[in-house]
C-alpha cells in the first residue's frame, strides 16, 4: 500500500487517540492493519492503493463513504455537518444548500499604491491587489488577520494586516523599503500557509509561488515577511497550481493544474507527502488525476462552453475538508473570464462530493462591479469569526469590450458558521435518525435555528429505541437561534454514561433548522474540530474553546 505519514506519526497517532477515547476498539485497529487499509478518524477505511488511480473522466466523482459507510462512525473530531447523508440513516427533514453572501462595502482591499498600479493585462491598465489563492489567515501569536496577495498584475507578493478582518492596513516594510512588498519578481498563482503545528519557528509560514520556469518555488519564513532563498521546487506543472495541508492524515497535498485537449480541458492532479518538500517532488507518472468539472456543471447560456476546473483550494473545517472549486465557464471576447466558485466536501481527502453545482460565490453579471470577472478563492479558504465564516475572494472589474482583467481587488463573502447545509422542518415536525455513532464526550451541542419553533433530541440504542431518561418527552426543547446550543434532558443530560458505546441520535425539529451536532467533553462546547484559517479566540488549528470564541463583529 502507498502510505504517507507526517509529524508525530500522523494517521497511526490519530487512530490511537480515537481508540484510547473509546471510539474504536483495539480489535478494530488490529483488523485495520491486517487488511492493510488506513482507518481514518471518522471510521472510513481507505482503499489498498492510495491515492486511487482514476481515469480521466467528466463523470461525477463517486463518494465511497456514502456508498459504503462505516458500521459505526466515531464523532470525536469536530462538528458533524449534514452536507451529505454520511451521518443520516433516515429523515423527513428537507435539506437546503446555502451560498455565501457578499458583504456590503466590497471590495475591502484595492490597488491604491504605485507598485500595485503600474501593470497591464491584455494591453489595458490592470491595477492589482487581489488574492490569487495566496492566503488569508488569523495569526494567534499577533492576534491579527494577515493577508498575502498579488500586488500589481503578476508582479509581486504583498502583505496586509487587519484587527477585524474588514479594515486592512498595508504596513511599510523593509523587503522593498517603503512598501508592503514581501516578495519581488514575476509570479502567477501562489499559496501561503500558516502552519501552527510547525515545531521550527523559522518554517511557521510556507509559500509556493509559480514563478518563471514552469514549477512552483517553495519558501519558508518565520514571520511571513522575510522569505529568504528558495528551499525547493516542485516538478513541472501548469499555472494556477496550489497546495494545502490535510491534518486528518498529516499530509501536504499539491492541487496541480492539468490540461487535456480532448474535452476535459483544465482539471486537477493530486500529489501528497509527509512534508511540503516531499509533497512537491514527484516522478514520472505522478501526480495522479484527481478531479475536474463534471457533466452536472451547467454551461453558461451565453457561451455554451463546457465547464472546466480552473483551481481547487482546500482546507480542513471541523470534521471534513471543504473545497472551493473555481469553475472556468469559457472566455468571452468582450469581458474577463466569468469564473466563479462552487463548493465541495470530502471525508477521505480525495473523493469529492458536490451536491450543488450552482455557484457558492458567484461572479457579478453587472458591468462596473468589482467582481464582474474571474472570482477566485484565497488559500486557507475561510476563517471562523464568531458565528460567521469569512470567505475572502478576488474579483476583476474588467474592461467592457475586452478580455482584460481591469482593476483586480479583494472582497469578502460570509456564511453562518457550519451554514453550508441545513436540515429543515416547518409547522409539521420533522425527524432525523443518525447512523450508529460513538464518542468520548458527555455534552451534546447543536448549531440550530429554532428561534421560532423547537428542537428536541433522543439518545437511542442501535435499533432506534430511546434510552430511558433520554427520550423526546424527557428532552428540554432548544428554542433559540444559536451556533453552539447545549441539548439537555430532565435527567440532567450527561452523556458520559454512553461514552465508548454505540448509540444513535434522533432529532425532532419543528419550525426550525439544524446545521450540525457534536458531543463535547467541555461545558463551553469545544468541538476539537479544525477551524480552517483560524479566527479570533482560537490559539491553534482546532476549536478548543467553544463558546469562548469571540462574537461576530465588523459586519
Amino acid at each position: 500500500m502507498k502510505r504517507a505519514t507526517g509529524r508525530g506519526g500522523g494517521l497511526r497517532m490519530a487512530v490511537l487517540a480515537v481508540m484510547c477515547a473509546g471510539a474504536i476498539a483495539p480489535a478494530a485497529l488490529a483488523a485495520d492493519e491486517a487488511e492493510g487499509g488506513d482507518l481514518l478518524y471518522n471510521g472510513i477505511r481507505l482503499p489498498e492503493t492510495w491515492p486511487p488511480d482514476r481515469p480521466l473522466s467528466r463523470e461525477p466523482m463517486p463518494a465511497p463513504w456514502l456508498e459504503n459507510p462505516p458500521e459505526v462512525i466515531p464523532i470525536d473530531v469536530g462538528r458533524q455537518l449534514f452536507v451529505d447523508d454520511f451521518l443520516v440513516q433516515e429523515t423527513t427533514l428537507t435539506r437546503t444548500h446555502h451560498a455565501a453572501a457578499y458583504r456590503s462595502g466590497n471590495p475591502l482591499l484595492v490597488p491604491d499604491t504605485p507598485w500595485e498600479s503600474d501593470t497591464v493585462s491584455q494591453d489595458q491598465p490592470a491595477p492589482t491587489a487581489m488574492v490569487f489563492s495566496d492566503g488569508v489567515w488569523y495569526d494567534p501569536a499577533d492576534q491579527l488577520f494577515k493577508m498575502w496577495y498579488m500586488g500589481g498584475y503578476v508582479k509581486s507578493t504583498c502583505y496586509a494586516t487587519s484587527q477585524d478582518g474588514i479594515h486592512w492596513d498595508k504596513p511599510s516594510l523593509d523587503v522593498v523599503p517603503g512598501t508592503n512588498v514581501v516578495h519581488t519578481g514575476h509570479r502567477d498563482s501562489g499559496t501561503v500557509w500558516l502552519d501552527l503545528d510547525e515545531p521550527d519557528s523559522t518554517r511557521r509560514f510556507k509559500m509556493a509561488l509559480r514563478e518563471d520556469g514552469g514549477v512552483l518555488t517553495l519558501y519558508f519564513s518565520g514571520d511571513g515577511i522575510h522569505w529568504g532563498e528558495p528551499v525547493g521546487r516542485t516538478g513541472p506543472l501548469r499555472d494556477r497550481s496550489t497546495f494545502f495541508f490535510n491534518p486528518f492524515r498529516t499530509v501536504w497535498v499539491f492541487s496541480a493544474k492539468g490540461y487535456e485537449g480532448g474535452g476535459l480541458g483544465r482539471y486537477r492532479h493530486y500529489h501528497e507527502g509527509a512534508d511540503l518538500l516531499s509533497a512537491g517532488a514527484w516522478e514520472e507518472g505522478q501526480p495522479v488525476f484527481w478531479v475536474g468539472a463534471d457533466t452536472l456543471d451547467p454551461p453558461r447560456a451565453d457561451l455554451k462552453t463546457p465547464c472546466e476546473l480552473y483551481n481547487l483550494d482546500c482546507v480542513a473545517y471541523e470534521s471534513l475538508l471543504i473545497g472551493l472549486f473555481t469553475l472556468w465557464r469559457g472566455q468571452p471576447t468582450d469581458r474577463a473570464k466569468p469564473n466563479e466558485l462552487c463548493i465541495g466536501y470530502t471525508r477521505d481527502g480525495f473523493h469529492w462530493y458536490r451536491p450543488e453545482h450552482t455557484p457558492f460565490i458567484p461572479v457579478s453579471e453587472h458591468y462596473g462591479d468589482w467582481n464582474w470577472g474571474n472570482v477566485q478563492s484565497a488559500g486557507g479558504c475561510c476563517l471562523v469569526v464568531g458565528d460567521t465564516l469569512y470567505f475572502y475572494v478576488s474579483g476583476r472589474k474588467g474592461v467592457q469590450g475586452s478580455p482584460s482583467s481591469g482593476v483586480c481587488a479583494t472582497g469578502l463573502a460570509t456564511l453562518r458558521r457550519d451554514g453550508f447545509v441545513s436540515m429543515n422542518a416547518g409547522e409539521t415536525e420533522g425527524v432525523l435518525l443518525t447512523r450508529p455513532v460513538r464518542f468520548s464526550g458527555k455534552r451534546l451541542f447543536v448549531n440550530a435555528n429554532a428561534g421560532g419553533g423547537e428542537l428536541r433530541v433522543e439518545v437511542c440504542d442501535t435499533s432506534g429505541a430511546p434510552h430511558p431518561g433520554y427520550t423526546k418527552a424527557d428532552g428540554v426543547p432548544v428554542r433559540a437561534d444559536a451556533t453552539c446550543a447545549e441539548v439537555a434532558w430532565n435527567s440532567g443530560g450527561d452523556l458520559g454514561v454512553f461514552a465508548g458505546k454505540t448509540v444513535r441520535f434522533r432529532f425532532f425539529v419543528r419550525q426550525g433548522s439544524v446545521y450540525a451536532f457534536w458531543v463535547s467533553a467541555d461545558e463551553n462546547g469545544a468541538s476539537h474540530g479544525y477551524v480552517a484559517a483560524g479566527g479570533p479566540g482560537f490559539t491553534g488549528p482546532t476549536d478548543t474553546v467553544g463558546r469562548a470564541v469571540l462574537p461576530r463583529h465588523g459586519l
